[in-house]
C-alpha cells in the first residue's frame, strides 16, 4: 500500500496504545473499562476520519483519501487487536492467541476503503481455531460492531483457507488482495505461500472465465449500459469493479502486486496505464464524495445527488450546460475509458495463452485476408502496423469491412485505431471516399447499430463528425431521458434498422409497413442520426440541429433536395409527438395545420419512422400502445388531407371497420344492445382506442346501465408498464374532472395520462393512467377500494379540497430536485371552437386536481384534456369553452385564467372554497365481462 502523507495527523497509533493501556492499569471493573476503551477508539476513528475528510476536501484526491481512510483502520485494527492479546485472550491450549494473524482481503486488502464500505477481515490461524481463539476473535469483533462499523469476517486456518480458496472464485479473489494488518506475519506468509503455489499455479483461464462471466451478468443486472442517467459507479458497467476485475486477472495471470509490472512486461503501455490510474483516481473520487453527501454507503449517482456532487467537485455551468451535465460527461468519458482498457487488456492475455485455448474474448483460429486487412478467427486486425498512417482512409474502412464481412474487430486493431486518431482531420473528413465509406455503414442492411458504437467506443464518430463529438456523453439532467445523447441516438439508430428488417412488426406494424414506402431512405437514416445533435448548446435543439444539417449532408453526398428533407427533419422532428399529445385530433383545424406543417406524404411517412424511433429510444417507459394510438391517428387524418381528401371524410369508413371488428369482439351483446351502445358515443371516442379497450368499456356501461350504478369504476393493471388504467363512467357536470383527480390524489396516486370523453347520453367516460408514489403500478387491493371510496365521496362534494392539498403535500416526489420553469400558453387559432390552454411545469402529486379545479372555478368547461407527463415536466393541454358554450376572447378573461394557473403552476394559490355537494352516487365494480 502506498503510503500516507502526515499519517500520524490521522491517527497517532503509539499515543492510543499509551491510553489504552493506561486504561487496562486504571480501571478494574472490566465492563466499564471496555466501554471506555469503545469511547478511546471511537474518538480516534472520528477524529482519523475528520482529517481524511478534510484532506479530501481541499484536493478531491479519491486515491489519498482511500488510502487514507485504509491506514486509519489498519491503526485501529492492530491496536485493538495488540490490547486484546495482553488483556483479554487467556493463552490456553495448544494454540496461543499471539499466534494468529489479522488479514485484509477484498478491497479493503487492496489499501482502498471507501468511507462507509465493509471492513474484510480474515483471522487467520495455523490449526483449527482454540476456545481461546474464538473468545479474542468475538470480542474484537464485538467492540468493532461497537465502533459502528461494518465487519465481513471469516475465521480459518491456512489449510481451509486453501481448501475453499480452490471451490470458491469469490474466496480466491480476496485472498488475491489479502494483506496482513496485524499479528503473526510468518503465518501470513505461509497463506501467501500456499496461495501461489496451490491455487494461482492453477488453471489461470478458468479464473479469466469465471471473472469475465461474473463482469457481464453484473453488467446485464444492472442495464448494460454505461450511458444511463443515474449510474452505479461501483458494480455498473465502466465503474470502479470493471478495474478491479482486471487487476484480479493481472495478479492472477502475471502473479504481480502493482499494476505497473504490466508496463515491463508489454501487456500495458504506459499511456494506458497512466489511464487506468486516472480513471481509478476519479472513480474513487467520486465514490467517497459520493459516500459523504449521502452519509451512507451509497454507490448509485442518482439525481439527487448529482448538483450537489458538481458542486463541491468543482464543475461550474459553462456555455449552456449545467455543471452536474459536466460532472457527469467526464463521468462517461472514464467508464470509456474503462471499456477500452478492457478491451486492451483482454487482447494482451488472449495473445500471451500459449495453450491454443481460447478464451470468451479470442477470436484464435484460421488467417486469411479481407482487403488489405487480416483476419483472425472471427475478428479483423491489421497486418501493417503504419497501414492506418499510410492510408487514413482505412480507418474508416477497417470498421466499414468489419460491417459487411459480419466480423468483429480484434483489440489490438482498436488500439492502433485510438494511437492514430489525430489522423481524422479536416482532409480526411472532406475525402469522397471516407464519406462514402461512412454512409455506407450508418444505411446498412447489416447492423449499423454495432458499426456506429464500435466507431463511437473507439473515437473515430466524433471526430469524424465533430458535431456528434460534441454530445458524446452528453446527458440530459431530467428524468425523461435515461440514455446519454450519443447512446440514444446509436439505439434510435438500432430500432430503425429492426423496424425496416420487420423484426418489430408486432410492436410496430404502420411503421413497419410505410418503412418501405419512403423514397428517401438514407435521408431518413442520417436525420436520424442528427435529430438531437445540437444538444447542450443552449439554444433550440432542433433549429440549431437543423443547421447542422444544411452542413453535413453535402459532405455525405447528398443532393440539395436531401439536404433539404434532411434538415427539415430535424426541424420538426418533434412535430408530431407534440401534436398528438397536445392537441385534439377530432379538430379538423388541427389536422388541417399540421398538414400544412408536412406538406407532403413523403414527409409524414418520415416523420412518423423518426418519431416512433425517437420516443423508443429515449427509455423502455417512453412509448405505449395509448401514445401509439395517438400517433396513428395523426398520421391517417394527416395523410388523408395531404393525398386529396378533406380532414374528418374518412372518419366514417374507419368507425365502419372499427365498429364491426367491436360487434365481432361482443358476440353475446343482441343487435339491439349494440345499437344503443354506438349510438352513445362521437366518432373520436371509437377512433382513439384499441379493440380491446373499446369492449372492455362496453362492458362497463352496459353492467352500469343494468344496474342502474350512478357510478361504476373499473380497474386494469399494466405492470409491464408500471401503470393502473382507472376508468370511470359516471353522469357529467361541471367539475367532474377536477373531483376525480383530486380523489386520486388523496388515495395516493399520481396522474400520468388521461382521457375525456362526453357521451350522448349525458354520461362521461373518463379514463385515467395511474401510478402509486413510488412510480408503480398503483394496483393494491385496498388502494383500489380506498380508492372507490374516496371517488364518491368526491362526487358528492364531501372531499374537501384542503384534504387534497394536505395529501399532496405528504406525498413523495423524486420531482422535487428539479427546476421545471413553469408556462401557461393560451391559443385561440389552434381549434376552431375551443381556446387551447397549454400548462408546463414541474410535476407534483395534485397538482393536476388543482389545475382542473382552478379552471372550474374559472367557470369553464373542459370538453377534452391531454395530460403527458415527461419525467419530472408535466405538460397538460385542456380544450375549453365558457358557460355559454363559446371560446374565450375577452382579454380581462384571458388574463385571469392566466394568472390563476400560472399560481398554480408555481404552488402559491390560495386555499379555494369548498365544491357544492350533489348527491352520492354509489361506486360498483363493473363486471369485466
Amino acid at each position: 500500500m502506498s503510503a500516507v502523507a502526515n499519517p500520524r495527523q490521522i491517527v497517532n497509533r503509539r499515543s492510543l496504545a499509551a491510553s489504552l493501556e493506561a486504561l487496562a492499569a486504571s480501571e478494574p471493573k472490566p465492563e466499564k473499562r471496555r466501554k471506555r476503551l469503545v469511547e478511546l477508539l471511537r474518538a480516534s476513528l472520528e477524529s482519523g476520519r475528520s482529517e481524511v475528510r478534510q484532506r479530501f476536501e481541499r484536493d478531491l484526491s479519491g486515491t489519498a483519501a482511500v488510502r487514507g481512510l485504509s491506514f486509519l483502520m489498519d491503526q485501529l485494527v492492530r491496536t485493538l487487536h495488540e490490547y486484546a492479546v495482553a488483556h483479554v485472550a487467556r493463552p490456553t491450549g495448544p494454540v496461543a492467541a499471539e499466534e494468529m494473524a489479522i488479514v485484509a482481503v477484498g478491497g479493503y486488502g487492496r489499501g482502498e476503503l471507501a468511507p462507509f464500505s465493509d471492513i474484510d477481515l480474515l483471522f487467520l490461524l495455523p490449526f483449527k481455531a482454540t476456545p481461546a481463539v474464538e473468545q479474542l476473535v468475538e470480542w474484537m469483533l464485538y467492540v468493532l460492531w461497537d465502533l459502528g462499523l461494518k465487519v465481513g469476517h471469516a475465521t480459518r486456518s491456512v489449510s481451509e483457507s486453501m481448501r475453499q480458496a480452490k471451490r470458491d472464485v469469490t474466496i480466491r479473489t480476496s485472498l488475491l488482495e489479502a494483506r496482513c494488518v496485524s499479528g503473526n506475519e510468518a503465518l501470513y506468509q505461509t497463506l501467501r505461500k500456499r496461495f501461489a503455489d496451490e491455487v494461482l499455479a492453477g488453471d489461470a483461464l478458468a479464473f479469466v472465465r469465471a471473472k469475465l462471466a461474473e463482469r457481464d451478468q453484473r453488467h446485464a443486472r444492472l442495464g448494460d449500459s454505461r450511458y444511463v442517467v443515474e449510474p452505479n459507479i461501483k458494480e455498473g458497467k465502466g465503474g470502479l469493479r470493471d478495474l478491479h476485475t482486471l487487476f484480479w486477472i493481472a495478479k492472477y495471470r502475471y502473479r504481480i502486486d502493482d499494476l505497473h509490472e504490466l508496463v515491463g512486461l508489454g501487456v500495458l503501455q504506459e499511456d494506458e496505464y497512466q489511464a487506468f490510474i486516472k480513471a481509478q483516481s476519479f472513480l474513487w473520487a467520486l465514490r467517497c464524495m459520493l459516500h459523504w453527501v449521502t452519509g451512507r454507503a451509497e454507490e448509485r449517482l442518482t439525481f439527487d445527488v448529482q448538483p450537489e456532487i458538481a458542486k463541491r467537485m468543482g464543475y461550474n455551468d459553462h456555455a449552456g450546460t449545467r455543471r452536474v451535465e459536466r460532472l457527469m460527461k467526464h463521468y462517461y468519458l472514464v467508464a470509456k475509458d474503462v471499456g477500452d482498457l478492457t478491451r486492451i487488456f483482454c487482447a494482451a492475455i488472449e495473445s500471451d495463452q500459449k495453450r491454443g485455448v481460447r478464451l470468451p474474448f479470442t477470436g484464435a483460429g484460421r488467417r486469411r485476408e479481407i482487403e488489405g486487412f487480416r483476419v483472425e478467427g472471427d475478428r479483423l486486425t491489421l497486418d501493417d502496423p503504419n497501414l492506418l498512417k499510410k492510408h487514413p482512409v482505412k480507418i474508416l474502412a477497417l470498421f466499414h469491412v468489419a460491417q459487411e464481412a459480419g466480423l468483429d474487430i480484434h483489440p489490438k486493431a482498436l488500439r492502433a485505431v485510438r494511437r492514430n486518431l489525430r489522423l481524422v482531420d479536416s482532409h480526411l473528413r472532406e475525402d469522397p471516399e471516407a464519406n462514402r465509406l461512412f454512409l455506407e455503414m450508418l444505411t446498412s442492411a447489416k447492423d449499423p447499430e454495432t458499426t456506429l458504437r464500435r466507431l463511437n467506443e473507439a473515437g473515430v464518430f466524433g471526430r469524424f463528425v465533430t458535431d456528434f463529438g460534441r454530445v458524446v456523453a452528453q446527458m440530459q439532467y431530467d428524468m425523461y431521458h435515461i440514455y446519454t445523447v450519443d447512446e440514444h441516438t446509436i439505439r434510435a439508430i438500432g430500432l430503425l434498422h429492426a423496424i425496416e428488417q420487420g423484426s418489430l412488426r408486432e410492436e410496430h406494424p404502420l411503421s413497419s409497413e410505410i418503412v418501405h414506402q419512403v423514397l428517401s431512405r438514407r435521408a431518413l437514416y442520417v436525420a436520424v442520426l442528427l435529430h438531437d445533435i445540437a444538444k447542450g448548446r443552449g439554444g433550440d435543439h432542433s433549429i440549431l440541429g437543423a443547421e447542422v444539417a444544411q452542413r453535413l449532408c453535402p459532405r455525405l453526398g447528398f443532393t440539395p433536395e436531401e439536404t433539404e428533407t434532411v434538415a427539415w427533419l430535424v426541424r420538426y422532428h418533434l412535430a408530431l409527438s407534440s401534436t398528438a399529445q397536445k392537441r385534439d385530433l377530432n379538430d379538423p383545424k388541427t389536422i388541417a395545420d399540421f398538414a400544412e406543417l408536412v406538406q407532403s406524404p413523403e414527409r409524414l411517412r418520415l416523420l412518423l419512422v423518426l418519431t416512433v424511433v425517437d420516443m423508443r429510444a429515449t427509455g423502455p417507459a417512453v412509448f405505449n400502445a395509448w401514445k401509439a394510438a395517438l400517433l396513428r391517428d395523426l398520421y391517417s387524418k394527416t395523410e388523408e388531407v395531404l393525398t386529396g381528401g378533406l380532414a374528418g371524410h374518412g372518419d366514417a369508413a374507419r368507425v365502419k371497420a372499427i365498429l364491426a371488428e367491436l360487434r365481432r369482439a361482443l358476440p353475446d351483446w343482441s343487435d339491439k344492445d349494440f345499437a344503443a351502445h354506438i349510438a352513445r358515443a362521437h366518432n373520436n371516442y371509437w377512433l382513439s382506442l384499441d379493440r380491446a379497450t373499446l369492449a372492455r368499456h362496453a362492458r362497463i356501461m352496459r353492467e352500469a346501465e343494468r344496474t342502474k350504478a350512478p357510478l361504476a369504476v373499473d380497474w386494469r393493471a399494466d405492470p409491464y408498464r408500471g401503470v393502473t388504467e382507472l376508468t370511470i363512467y359516471t353522469a357529467d357536470h361541471a367539475g367532474l374532472f377536477a373531483k376525480i383527480a383530486g380523489a386520486i390524489a388523496v388515495a395516493g396516486g399520481n396522474i400520468v395520462d388521461a382521457r375525456i370523453f362526453t357521451l350522448t347520453n349525458g354520461m362521461a367516460l373518463d379514463s385515467f393512467i395511474v401510478q402509486d408514489a413510488t412510480g408503480g403500478a398503483f394496483d393494491r387491493p385496498d388502494k383500489l377500494a380506498r380508492l372507490s371510496a374516496i371517488i364518491e365521496r368526491s362526487l358528492a362534494g364531501r372531499l374537501w379540497p384542503q384534504e387534497v392539498a394536505a395529501v399532496s403535500r405528504g406525498l413523495p416526489s423524486r420531482t422535487e430536485i428539479f427546476t421545471v420553469q413553469p408556462r401557461v400558453l393560451i391559443d385561440n387559432r389552434a381549434s376552431a371552437g375551443h381556446t387551447v390552454i397549454e400548462v408546463n411545469g414541474r410535476d407534483r402529486p395534485g397538482l393536476l386536481y388543482a389545475l382542473t379545479r382552478a379552471l372550474t372555478e374559472l367557470n369553464l368547461q373542459i370538453h377534452s384534456a391531454k395530460i403527458s407527463t415527461f419525467g419530472e415536466r408535466v405538460v397538460d393541454v385542456f380544450y375549453v369553452k365558457d358557460v355559454f358554450g363559446l371560446k374565450i376572447d375577452h382579454e380581462g378573461k384571458l388574463r385571469k385564467i392566466h394568472e390563476r394557473l400560472a399560481e398554480v403552476l408555481a404552488g402559491a394559490a390560495a386555499a379555494p372554497q369548498k365544491m357544492q355537494p350533489r348527491p352520492a352516487p354509489k361506486p360498483k365494480k363493473a363486471a369485466a365481462g
